[in-house]
């Protein structure tokens, strides 16, 4: 038997289907698709998110000083006169940065090998490609869905069957993190 399903598509075409699925998944949490697509899917999320179980802790923090921009209340850069030019104005500010351990890193990795990148669009200022941002899902799935399952091994999806489908009859489940 194989060990996969091929879903009627070209390789190119299935791993592409597999990884839009499961991108969607991760950032919404649900999907609706085709009981064959979503049995595919969920051995790629549930990979995913043990792998984000498994590597959740594996990080040191570390303290640095940054330089960051002076801004004025309207949030625009702070420029003072220097020798005749205009020249922004820094403050040097202490962060917290998260520095990941060599395995984590490769779990960072591995995810966006299957993850697309996501850009997310506010509701209020659609439209507008300044108020755009990317979604960082390994970042989520660390700090978010990882948590939830550490005390749990594997079962991390649930697949509910909603029924036929009109156009061509194919059963259509609900899969989504449980």
């Amino acid at each position: 038997m194989a060990g996969y399903r091929k879903l009627s598509r070209t390789s190119a075409q299935r791993k592409a289907l597999i990884r839009n699925q499961v991108t969607a998944l991760i950032q919404h949490g649900k999907i609706v698709t085709t009981e064959a697509k979503a049995k595919e899917i969920r051995k790629v999320a549930e990979g995913l998110i043990a792998l984000a179980v498994k590597e959740k802790d594996n990080f040191t923090t570390k303290t640095v000083t940054a330089k960051v921009p002076r801004k004025d209340k309207d949030g625009k850069r702070v420029k003072e006169v220097v020798d005749g030019k205009k020249v922004t104005v820094y403050d040097e500010v202490q962060k917290e940065i998260k520095v990941d351990a060599p395995s984590r890193l490769h779990a960072r990795r591995q995810m966006l090998k299957v993850l697309y990148p996501v850009t997310e669009v506010p509701k209020e200022a659609a439209g507008k490609k300044k108020n755009t941002k990317n979604v960082d899902l390994p970042e989520k799935l660390f700090n978010e869905i990882a948590p939830k399952y550490e005390n749990r091994n594997g079962g991390y999806t649930r697949m509910v069957k909603l029924g036929l489908r009109k156009g061509d009859a194919a059963m259509e489940v609900l899969l989504e993190l449980v």
